[in-house]
C-alpha cells in the first residue's frame, strides 16, 4: 500500500491556491492549506473536504515559519509537496512606491518562500521519497510591466531561486520546478484589469488564445509537475498563459 502524500499549499483559500488544493485532494492527497483570514480558510476547506486542513500563516512574520512547519511535521509526519502560492501585489508608479512597499512585497514573495522552502527541505531530506517543491512566479518575471516594480523583482527572484534551488537539491532527491501563470481569471487580477480596461485590453491582444486562462489550468500544470510523470523535469519554469509571453 502507499502512503498518501502530504501536500502544503501556501495561499489555498481561494484563486490559484484553491484550485490547486482540490486538483491535488483529487489526485488522492492529503493538503494543507494556508493563509492570513482562518474564516476563509475554513469556508474553502470544508467545501474540499476532511481530507483538506486549514491553517493560519502571516507569511510577513518570518520568525513564526520554522515552529509552524515543525507543527506541521508533527501532526502529519512528512511533507511531500510545497507549492510556494501566497503572494501579495502592489500596483503603483515607481516614484509612489516607498521602500516600505518595496520590502513589504519581497519580504512576503521572496524571503518569506525562502524561510519556508528551507525547513520544509529540511524535513524532506529525512524521508525515503525526498519530495518535490514548486513555486508560482508570474509573467511579470518574464518581460516588463510598468507599475508593478516590486512584485517584478520578487517574482524574478522566484525564478532564479527555483534554478539555484534545482541544481542543489536535485542530487539529494528533491526536484524543484517553477510555474509561471499569464493572466488568469482570479479575483486578484480581476481587481487590477476590470478597473483598467486599457490594460486588460492590451492583455487579451497579446495573448495568441485570445482569452484569460482559468485557475484549473494552473491547478493541471502543477498536478502534472509534482506527480510521477514529471519525474525528470527539473528546473524548469513553466509559462501557463495561453502564449501572452510570446505574444506579438
Amino acid at each position: 500500500m502507499t502512503m498518501q502524500k502530504v501536500a502544503l499549499i501556501t495561499g489555498g483559500s481561494s484563486g490559484l491556491g484553491l484550485a490547486t488544493a482540490q486538483r491535488l485532494l483529487a489526485d488522492g492527497m492529503t493538503v494543507i492549506i494556508t493563509g492570513r483570514d482562518m474564516e476563509k480558510l475554513n469556508l474553502a476547506a470544508h467545501a474540499l473536504g476532511s481530507n483538506c486542513h486549514p491553517y493560519s500563516l502571516d507569511m510577513a512574520n518570518l520568525s513564526e515559519i520554522p515552529a509552524f512547519v515543525a507543527s506541521l511535521q508533527a501532526q502529519f509526519g512528512r511533507i511531500d509537496v510545497l507549492v510556494n502560492n501566497a503572494g501579495i501585489n502592489l500596483k503603483k508608479p515607481l516614484l509612489d512606491v516607498s521602500d516600505t512597499d518595496f520590502q513589504s512585497i519581497l519580504q512576503v514573495n521572496t524571503t518569506a518562500l525562502f524561510a519556508l522552502t528551507r525547513e520544509v527541505v529540511r524535513i524532506m531530506l529525512q524521508q525515503e521519497s525526498k519530495g518535490v517543491l514548486v513555486n508560482i512566479s508570474s509573467m511579470a518575471a518574464q518581460y516588463g510591466i510598468p507599475y508593478v516594480i516590486a512584485y517584478t523583482a520578487s517574482k524574478t527572484a522566484v525564478e532564479g531561486m527555483t534554478r539555484a534551488l534545482a541544481v542543489e537539491l536535485g542530487p539529494q532527491g528533491i526536484r524543484v520546478n517553477s510555474v509561471a501563470p499569464g493572466f488568469i481569471r482570479t479575483p486578484m487580477s480581476s481587481r487590477a484589469l476590470d478597473n483598467d480596461a486599457a490594460r486588460k485590453a492590451k492583455v487579451l491582444s497579446r495573448t495568441p488564445m485570445g482569452v484569460l486562462g482559468e485557475p484549473e489550468d494552473v491547478a493541471n500544470a502543477v498536478a502534472f509537475l509534482v506527480s510521477d510523470h514529471a519525474r525528470f523535469i527539473h528546473g524548469v519554469v513553466l509559462n501557463v498563459d495561453g502564449g501572452n509571453a510570446i505574444g506579438f
